[in-house]
C-alpha cells in the first residue's frame, strides 16, 4: 500500500494554518490528503479553526462559540486570509479531506453537509473524542472515521474498535511496537503525527505505518524513498 501524506491544517509550516491559502498550497504540493479542524460558530456555521478561541491564529480574541460567522469573517487569519467555513474548503480544493471534529457539537452539522453533498468517499472524519466518532458513524452511511490520540497506551486500540473507527492517528512520540501490532491485529490503519523531519519519517516507516501527517510538503517527496 502507498504511504499516505496528509497536510496538517493545510501546510501550516509554510502558510497560515487552516486557511484556504494553506489548503490550496497543500494540494499544489501534491500531498495525498488535507487535514482540517472544525468548530461551530455562535450561529451554527462549520468554522475551520484549531483552537477553541481565535487568539493564537487571528488578530481577534475570545471563544469561537461566542462569535457569529460575520464576526469571525472580520478577523485576519494570517496574510490577509479570512476564517473559512467547511463548505468553502470543499470548493477550493479537490483533494481528499480529513475533517477533525474539535467541538463535539459539530458532529451533526458535519453529518448534514456530508449527506447533502455525498462526501462519504472524500471526507474521513477524525476526532480525539470517542463519542464524536461513534455519533457520526450511523449518521453518514459509509463514512470512514479515525480516532486521534496524543497521550495513550494499548487501550487506544480497544477505544477505536468500540467507537467504530477504521484508523488511529497517533502521536509518534508515544508510539511502541506493541501498540502497532495490536492495531494491526484489529485491522486498524495507523497514521503518525506530526512528522516533520527525516528522523521522524524513518521512524514511522520503520514501524510500517500507513501514513504521516506533516506540516511540510517535502515529506511527500522524500517519503517515497525512505524505508
Amino acid at each position: 500500500m502507498n504511504f499516505l501524506t496528509i497536510g496538517h491544517r493545510g501546510i501550516m509550516g509554510v502558510e497560515p494554518e487552516n486557511t484556504l491559502r494553506s489548503f490550496v498550497a497543500a494540494q499544489e504540493a501534491g500531498l495525498d490528503a488535507i487535514e482540517l479542524d472544525l468548530h461551530l460558530s455562535k450561529d451554527g456555521a462549520l468554522v475551520v479553526m484549531h483552537d477553541t478561541d481565535v487568539d493564537r491564529t487571528t488578530d481577534g480574541s475570545g471563544p469561537i462559540a461566542e462569535k457569529t460567522l460575520a464576526e469571525l469573517r472580520a478577523l485576519d487569519a494570517g496574510r490577509g486570509e479570512r476564517v473559512p467555513v467547511f463548505e468553502e474548503v470543499l470548493e477550493a480544493v479537490r483533494s481528499p479531506l480529513q475533517a477533525e471534529i474539535k467541538d463535539k457539537q459539530a458532529a451533526r452539522a458535519l453529518a448534514e453537509v456530508m449527506n447533502e453533498r455525498g462526501l462519504a468517499g472524500r471526507v474521513e472524519v477524525s476526532s480525539f473524542h470517542d463519542e464524536a466518532i461513534a455519533e457520526i458513524k450511523p449518521l453518514v452511511p459509509g463514512v470512514r472515521t479515525a480516532l486521534i490520540a496524543s497521550r495513550y497506551g494499548t487501550d487506544i486500540v480497544d477505544r477505536a474498535v468500540q467507537a467504530g473507527a477504521e484508523t488511529v492517528c497517533l502521536n509518534i512520540r508515544r508510539l511502541t511496537l506493541e501498540i502497532v501490532e495490536r492495531a494491526r491485529k484489529a485491522d486498524l490503519r495507523i497514521i503518525g503525527w506530526v512528522v516533520n523531519t527525516q528522523d521522524q519519517l524513518r521512524l514511522v516507516r520503520a514501524f510500517g505505518l500507513d501514513g504521516a501527517t506533516t506540516d511540510h510538503p517535502d515529506i511527500k517527496r522524500t517519503g517515497r524513498f525512505t524505508a
